[in-house]
C-alpha cells in the first residue's frame, strides 16, 4: 500500500508519504488517536505543517479507502499500454517540475479526478433524466439531476444543461436555440480578446452566421460601449455575445444587457475563463442579465473539461433539444458527474478563499511586471490573466513563448489589441493564475515568478541564464504539489 502513496521522485517526498500513510493507517485502528491533529479531519493539520505532507497525508487517506479491485487497476494500465502509461507519467513529472501559467488551465481535485475515471464511462444515456433512449438509467438519472440542480445553486440561475461536452458546443447549441442561419449578431473580435466561438470565420458560428465585431478602445484597451451601442443601432442583431477569452478586466454585463434591451436583441454571456470568479464573488454575475449563459467547467472552476448551459425557463426546451439531438449524441455521464463534483466544490468556503487569492496574484504579478517595466494591456488586471506586450523587448510572442518554456515556465503567445504581427507569431503573450494559485502558491511566489519572468525574456539568448532560472524553478516546485499529481494514472 505505501508503494502506492510513495510513487514519486526522491527520498524525502517517500519518506514523508509513506509516514503519513502510516500515520492515517494508525488513527484508522485506534481511534482514540483522533482528538490529535490531523486525524479524522486533514485540513486541521497546523499551518507549519510541510505542504508535501499535508498533501501526502491527503493522498494517503484515498489511497487507504480504495478497494483491492481499485489499488489493481492503478497498474493494469501500466502492465497493459506501457507507452501510453509513460506519456501520462511524463505529463505528470512536466506539471510538477514547472509553472503552468496558461490562463485557461488549472488543476482538479482527486475527487473530480476519480468521478471522471469512474465505471459511468461505460454507461450510454441519450436523452434527459426521466426521459431516456436506453434502460438502466436510473443511477445516472441521480448523476445527472445533481449535477443540475448544483448549477442552478451556485449560479442563483433558473435552469441548467449539464451535458455540453466543451464550452464550444454549449455555444452553438445556444446560437441554433436563438438564430436562424444568416442572422445578425455582436460578438468581440478574436484579435481583441474574443473567442473562435464569437464569429471567427472559420468557425461555425462565423460561418452560420453574419457576426459583426465590437472591440476596445485604442487608448485604454477597456471595452468600446459607444462602439458596442453604434453596432448594435446599426446592424440590429438578434443575439449580443459577451464575454471573452483574452480581456484582463472585469465585464460590466449590466452595460450589454442595457444594449441588448435598447434594439431587442437577447443577450449570452461567455463567463468560461472567469465562471470561477463569479462563483467565488470575485466578479459580477451575469445571470441576472443574461437570456443565456455558457461556460467551461475547467479554466477557474477547476473541474473537467466541459461545458455548460445556464439560461431561463423559457429557454430551457429549445436550449436542451440543441443540446440533444441536435448537436450531440449521448452525454459523457462519467464527466457529467465530475462537474456535479465540482459544482459541490465551488460552493465551499475553500473556494471562495481560492477566489480571492486568485484575483490578489494576479494582480501582484501584474504590479511586478509593470514594474520591471514591461508593457500590460490596459495597464493591469482585475481577474486571473493578463496580456504582456513582449515587442517592449524586441520580442515576439512566439520566441517569449519559446524562452519561457526552457525555463519551466508555460504561456501562450497572444495577439494584443490592434496588433501589427501575424496570429503565429503576435506581440503578446497571456498569464494566467489559476493553476499555481491551486498549489497553494501567493504573493511572495508571484513577486518572485515575475522576476524571473522578466529575467529571461530581457536574456532571451542567454542559455545558462535560462537554466539557472529552470532550476530554481525545480526548487520552488517541490514545496507546492499538484494536486492528485501522485494519481497521475489511478
Amino acid at each position: 500500500m505505501i508503494y502506492f502513496a510513495c510513487r514519486g521522485r526522491g527520498g524525502e517526498r517517500c519518506f514523508l508519504l509513506g509516514i503519513c500513510c502510516l500515520i492515517h493507517y494508525a488513527g484508522c485502528r485506534f481511534p482514540f488517536l483522533h482528538r490529535f491533529p490531523g486525524f479524522g479531519d486533514i485540513d486541521a493539520l497546523p499551518l507549519a505543517v510541510d505542504n508535501r505532507v499535508r498533501r501526502g497525508a491527503k493522498i494517503a487517506s484515498l489511497l487507504l479507502s480504495f478497494s483491492p479491485q481499485t489499488i489493481k487497476l492503478m497498474n493494469w494500465l501500466q502492465q497493459q499500454d506501457p507507452e501510453i502509461w509513460e506519456t501520462i507519467q511524463a505529463e505528470a513529472t512536466r506539471q510538477q517540475d514547472g509553472l503552468e501559467m496558461i490562463a485557461s488551465e488549472n488543476y482538479t481535485s482527486l475527487a473530480v479526478m476519480q468521478a471522471a475515471g469512474s465505471v459511468l464511462t461505460n454507461k450510454y444515456a441519450e436523452g434527459y433524466p426521466g426521459r431516456r433512449y436506453y434502460g438502466g438509467c436510473e443511477h445516472v438519472d441521480v448523476t445527472e439531476s445533481l449535477a443540475i440542480e448544483r448549477a442552478k445553486k451556485l449560479f442563483g440561475a433558473e435552469e441548467a444543461n449539464v451535458q455540453p461536452h466543451a464550452g464550444s458546443q454549449a455555444n452553438t447549441a445556444v446560437y441554433l436555440s436563438c438564430l436562424e442561419p444568416g442572422d445578425s449578431v455582436l460578438g468581440l473580435d478574436l484579435a481583441q480578446g474574443g473567442h473562435l466561438t464569437h464569429g471567427m470565420k472559420l468557425n461555425i458560428s462565423g460561418r452560420l452566421y453574419n457576426f459583426h465585431s465590437y472591440g476596445v478602445d485604442k487608448e485604454n484597451h477597456r471595452l468600446d460601449f459607444d462602439q458596442i451601442a453604434k453596432l448594435a443601432r446599426e446592424h440590429k442583431p438578434k443575439l449580443i455575445v459577451a464575454g471573452a477569452s483574452a480581456y484582463p478586466r472585469e465585464i460590466p454585463h449590466d452595460r450589454f444587457a442595457e444594449i441588448a434591451n435598447d434594439v431587442g436583441a437577447k443577450l449570452m454571456v461567455d463567463m468560461a475563463h472567469y465562471a470561477g470568479l463569479v462563483a467565488s464573488g470575485q466578479h459580477n454575475s451575469p445571470v441576472p442579465y443574461a437570456d443565456y449563459v455558457t461556460t467551461t467547467t475547467h479554466k477557474t472552476l477547476r473541474g473537467p473539461r466541459s461545458g455548460l448551459i445556464l439560461c431561463k425557463k423559457d429557454h430551457l426546451k429549445l436550449v436542451n433539444r440543441n443540446v440533444f439531438p441536435g448537436t450531440q449524441g449521448g452525454p459523457l455521464m462519467h464527466i457529467v458527474a465530475a462537474k456535479a463534483v465540482c459544482f459541490a466544490e465551488a460552493m465551499t468556503p475553500a473556494f471562495k478563499e481560492y477566489g480571492k487569492s486568485l484575483v490578489t496574484n494576479a494582480k501582484a504579478l501584474a504590479e511586478t511586471l509593470m514594474a520591471a517595466g514591461l508593457p500590460l494591456v490596459s495597464g493591469g488586471t482585475d481577474n486571473h490573466l493578463m496580456l504582456v506586450d513582449v515587442t517592449a523587448l524586441g520580442l515576439g510572442g512566439k520566441k517569449a513563448e519559446a524562452v519561457l518554456e526552457e525555463c519551466g515556465i508555460t504561456v501562450n503567445m497572444n495577439m494584443i489589441p490592434f496588433d501589427e504581427r501575424k496570429p503565429m507569431d503576435p506581440s503578446g503573450i497571456r498569464i494566467g493564475t489559476p493553476a499555481l494559485t491551486t498549489r497553494g502558491m501567493g504573493t511572495d511566489e508571484m513577486k518572485k515568478i515575475g522576476g524571473w519572468i522578466h529575467q529571461a525574456l530581457s536574456n532571451s539568448d542567454d542559455a545558462s541564464r535560462h537554466q539557472s532560472i529552470r532550476n530554481e524553478i525545480r526548487e520552488l516546485c517541490k514545496n507546492f504539489p499538484v494536486p492528485a499529481g501522485d494519481h497521475a494514472t489511478a
